[in-house]
């Protein structure tokens, strides 16, 4: 389910909430610094010193000194150093800022694959890549920007986290993602997603179908089924049983529920099934996949 907005830094007159937070993590040794978590939030971790491993998932990462990792919002992730001494510019973000003024598929076609927790396309920005960019300068001036919170400095952070993000697109835009929106889209078919995501959201776990998703929609099954595989690549079932498997993959790294209780827990009728969906997403089991992520 979601998670409320993070909390930034208090200040006098109380707790300010802001949709984007920046700091710098450290570690004076080889540790677990942060332990698998999600959050509905987009990722950047910009690594200024040593050397440290990131887990998408179980897919394991190995960042240094000057690589900058992205990790899509939802996506179990975990951090640990390798070397005695490392640190790493955190800038995290609410995918709603990088809208203006109204959310159109003007700009949701851009912004809803990173919303997904899909491991595939680039996630890893070496230092050869980024250094005759202005992606290393636009991560420390984010951080400068939010540490100091001079005048006007929500206006500047969230610039500056539009500009790393449209760097982002156009960096990646010729690779193959896991999950290519159709570019052609209007109003009425972003108010049919937001429709369709809302009730997969909080319906999940039961037994859904696509029948009733198209009745909230106002359309009929067939249209409704051919609409929305055209705008995300894949069927309503196909995308049901991969936000299944996303919650699936929190509770096998962050809980120690059995395979049955995770299955039932996500909405899948057994825990056969379940191995077989998370086997063909993930081209691994769920044992393993726990196993690997917490070894």
């Amino acid at each position: 389910m979601l998670e409320p907005y993070f909390e930034s830094n208090r200040s006098a007159a109380g707790s300010i909430h802001f949709p984007y937070e920046s700091m710098i993590h450290s570690s004076k040794k080889a540790r677990c610094i942060v332990g698998p978590h999600w959050h509905l939030y987009i990722e950047m971790l910009y690594l200024l010193s040593g050397k440290a491993k990131v887990y998408l998932g179980a897919e394991c990462h190995t960042l240094g000194k000057g690589d900058l990792i992205l990790i899509h919002s939802h996506e179990t992730h975990s951090i640990y150093s390798v070397d005695d001494e490392v640190s790493y510019i955190v800038v995290k973000f609410d995918p709603e800022i990088l809208y203006s003024t109204s959310r159109t598929f003007l700009e949701s076609k851009y912004i809803l694959p990173f919303t997904l927790a899909d491991s595939r396309g680039q996630r890893v920005f070496t230092e050869p890549e980024i250094q005759d960019t202005p992606i290393p300068s636009l991560i420390r001036e984010i951080y400068d920007e939010f540490s100091s919170k001079g005048f006007g400095f929500e206006l500047a952070v969230r610039t500056l986290i539009c500009r790393v993000f449209l760097w982002f697109l156009r960096k990646t835009h010729h690779q193959q993602w896991g999950w290519e929106v159709s570019h052609s889209l209007n109003d009425s078919d972003y108010q049919m997603l937001q429709k369709v995501f809302e009730y997969i959201d909080y319906n999940y776990m039961n037994d859904i179908n696509a029948q009733t998703a198209a009745r909230l929609c106002n359309m009929s099954y067939s249209y409704f089924s051919r609409r929305f595989k055209s705008i995300m690549g894949k069927t309503f079932t196909n995308y049901l049983s991969y936000i299944r498997i996303t919650e699936a993959e929190k509770l096998l790294l962050t809980t120690d529920m059995s395979m049955t209780q995770i299955a039932l827990e996500v909405g899948f009728s057994s825990s056969s099934y379940f191995i077989q969906q998370f086997r063909q997403y993930k081209n691994i089991s769920p044992h393993q996949f726990r196993k690997k992520g917490k070894a």
